[in-house]
């Protein structure tokens, strides 16, 4: 799908959104609330990525106010990586009694009880970005496979010639979380056959410093030269690879992938260090979780909303939302993360990046 189509697409979903709550909130049935007094909880995992307080945590407070006159409010929570913590989180959001959950997993299994307890006090859940076992009402995210797919398929087309004559490392991410073992799936689809998998690796907690453990310890064991390509599931790990990798002053470095569109991860693109990311588009993934929890919280359902059903090990046919996604290279920076307004030439084209920028046609 083209960046302008994609866009397009996006927009029109989340404007039928938009159009269905308004719809469901003017419904005068049995059990609907249609005060706009809503409190929602929302609980985000870590700050490993900057993608959670930079753009979800913003974007879902703002959706919220919108969609309840400005007198919504939401209570935050960062597990910061620990779900022992995040769980005690649920415990202090049913104890401030809110009136519906948002909960991106640290650990995806882990977390079941705590959404029981949320249930059991009456609180709807939805599972935003991960998909939290136990009796959540909601999911949205991303086609998690797909985006395997997409980072296999541009580690294949940058290796060309070269996929079948070296070895590649696969740095997963976290077991803990469902998402890494669907980008996993993913990747393999693409990879398997094609190429050589020399070492790979679920990443613990999905950190940098982790992911660059392991990619030194791939290079004694295979041999520096023998790596032609790093699959990397996210920027923050391929920014520990590039530095193990530059610190073994590996040169050419190999084509690494990663995913989320970070700032640093587009910078290392346009310096030439990392191959891609996956544009997850965060708005639509977080409206979309903000507009379920209202739906949620006013007793309405979901079915003009979900776009599908998915099941968990725990719970199937969840009504669900999943956002497409697009691989970033240099190429299309420009028309992706700029056009889309997630960061500014002047932004990506810092000092340290301005030549590079403008051999890419990058003007702050």
């Amino acid at each position: 799908m083209n960046a302008q189509l994609r866009r397009a697409t996006i927009a029109v979903a989340v404007s039928a959104m938009a159009v269905s709550l308004a719809a469901c909130v003017s419904d005068q049935g049995s059990g609907v609330r249609t005060g706009d007094d809503i409190t929602v909880g929302l609980l985000l995992p870590e700050t490993e990525a900057a993608r959670y307080e930079k753009f979800d945590k913003p974007v879902i407070e703002r959706k919220i106010a919108q969609l309840t006159n400005d007198k919504g409010k939401v209570l935050y929570a960062n597990a910061k990586a620990d779900p022992t913590v995040q769980a005690q989180q649920v415990n202090t959001m049913i104890d401030s009694k809110v009136d519906v959950l948002i909960i991106d997993a640290v650990d995806a299994k882990l977390i079941a009880d705590a959404v029981k307890k949320a249930k059991d006090a009456g609180i709807p859940v939805v599972a935003f970005d991960r998909l939290a076992q136990g009796p959540v009402d909601a999911y949205t995210s991303f086609d998690n496979e797909e985006v395997g797919h997409v980072q296999g398929k541009a580690l294949i087309a940058a290796l060309g010639n070269k996929a079948k004559t070296g070895k590649i490392v696969m740095m997963n991410g976290a077991s803990t979380d469902p998402n890494a073992a669907q980008f996993k799936t993913g990747a393999h689809a693409e990879l398997d056959g094609k190429a050589t998998v020399g070492k790979e690796y679920d990443t613990k907690a999905w950190k940098p410093e982790n992911a660059a453990a392991n990619m030194k310890a791939a290079m004694a064991d295979l041999g520096e030269d023998e790596i032609v390509g790093v699959y990397s599931a996210n920027d923050g790990m391929a920014g520990g690879i590039i530095k193990a990798l530059k610190d073994a002053n590996i040169d050419p470095l190999p084509p690494v992938t990663g995913q989320d569109a970070e700032l640093a991860g587009i910078q290392r693109i346009v310096a030439g260090e990392q191959f891609m990311t996956v544009y997850k588009p965060n708005v639509p993934e977080a409206n979309a979780a903000a507009e379920m929890a209202i739906l949620l919280a006013r007793g309405l359902s979901l079915d003009s909303m979900a776009q599908a059903d998915v099941d968990s090990p725990t719970t199937k046919a969840i009504p669900s939302v999943l956002v497409p996604v697009i691989a970033v290279t240099k190429d299309n920076i420009k028309e992706t993360v700029i056009a889309d307004g997630i960061y500014t030439a002047t932004e990506i084209c810092t000092p340290d990046y301005k030549e590079a920028c403008e051999d890419l046609g990058l003007k702050p």
